[in-house]
């Protein structure tokens, strides 16, 4: 029995220890199904989106979300460490480790004790081990103890960094794009403003955004669950109004960078699709997109951008074309979208749109 439960507390020591060393140190995804990081994720984000999803105000609904993150990194540091000190405390007390107490005061809450007061490197000395095997035990785990907290220490500036190089573009995209951002929007933008021939420059700098988010959030998972600053923006909103863009480009959109958009079209489908798999969310069926662009859409967005100097492609091609190359990402996007649940642009904006930089919390500019 005492055998088995060294075992037993020996694998939940290496288990935590490698999930922590692949979910923080660890430069590349885990293609590995079970997972203890993702069944902790899986566990308690199903109840937290469940609470979401009945909440009816939808500002409430965002701030609620923006609070699982941080919490959830919380609980997750939390989870290993309880986990690291059961482990631990099951092995002294399968091992039978002497201890400077009464025998008949020695338990297996004594020894939890003593796990816990070692793991935080509190040196009480009121209960200690005093033989070389029970000694070598506690110096292992003050050591992990004191290395998960240096590790934990270092992983959070690198969370927080990369959130905000991500949050950057998803600014700039504001007065671009509008407040939720829009495909039609932003051509509609760059071809009253003149400067279609910007969008090259434009569409190279999301393509390095998107390689970036593809990297950064696949070597750390937990940051697609970080909220934006504005309740009308996401990551995911503002990748898909990115492909939605492109997609119109290379429909045909007159002195628009075409290549350029090929590319730029070529990376962010790679990085929804890449991150759709990392979540295990099956791609959802192309009906539950239809609603982002009804049936005499592409017409409005072709009368829209004419009147502003910008000639969309107008033949049976350009729609057969453009169907085509939604069936390739928003499948995807709609997946993360529902199991996130980060609202995906419209393609085209609403009239009672106000972008973000005109509000303020005295009302809009005038």
């Amino acid at each position: 029995m005492k055998l088995f439960a060294a075992i037993l507390g020996l694998g939940l020591i290496l288990i935590i220890l490698w999930d922590a060393f692949e979910t923080i140190v660890l430069p590349r995804r885990v293609t590995r199904r079970i997972r203890l990081t993702g069944v902790f994720y899986a566990s308690i984000w199903m109840p937290v989106s469940g609470i979401a999803r009945s909440m009816k105000n939808a500002k409430k609904r965002q701030k609620y979300l923006a609070m699982f993150r941080p919490l959830s990194l919380l609980l997750l540091l939390s989870f290993w460490t309880v986990g690291l000190i059961f482990g631990f405390a099951i092995m002294q007390w399968a091992l039978g480790a002497p201890l400077n107490v009464s025998p008949a005061d020695t338990n297996f809450g004594t020894y939890l004790y003593l796990s816990g007061v070692t793991f935080f490197t509190l040196g009480y000395g009121d209960v200690a081990p005093i033989l070389p095997l029970g000694r070598a035990l506690t110096v292992i785990e003050a050591a992990t103890g004191f290395g998960l907290l240096a590790i934990v220490i270092g992983y959070l500036p690198v969370i927080y960094q990369a959130f905000s190089r991500r949050e950057v573009n998803i600014s700039l995209l504001d007065a671009r794009a509008g407040s939720p951002s829009s495909a039609a929007e932003m051509l509609r933008r760059h071809g009253e403003s003149g400067s279609l021939d910007d969008l090259n420059r434009i569409l190279h700098e999301w393509e390095h955004w998107a390689a970036e988010l593809l990297e950064s959030h696949l070597s750390y998972p937990v940051l697609c669950y970080f909220r934006s600053q504005h309740d009308n923006q996401s990551w995911l909103a503002s990748l898909t109004t990115i492909l939605d863009t492109c997609c119109l480009v290379m429909v045909g959109v007159d002195q628009a960078p075409m290549w350029q958009a090929k590319l730029t079209f070529a990376m962010a489908r790679h990085a929804v699709v890449d991150l759709t798999q990392i979540f295990r969310a099956a791609p959802s069926a192309p009906a539950a997109c239809i609603t982002r662009l009804f049936p005499g859409d592409l017409e409005r967005i072709r009368v829209i951008l004419e009147d502003h100097s910008a000639h969309l492609r107008a033949d049976e091609g350009a729609e057969i074309r453009l169907a085509e190359l939604r069936l390739m990402y928003e499948p995807y996007v709609c997946a993360l979208s529902e199991m996130l649940l980060m609202p995906l642009p419209p393609w085209i904006l609403g009239a009672d749109a106000i972008d973000n930089w005109m509000t303020s919390a005295w009302g809009r500019i005038q």
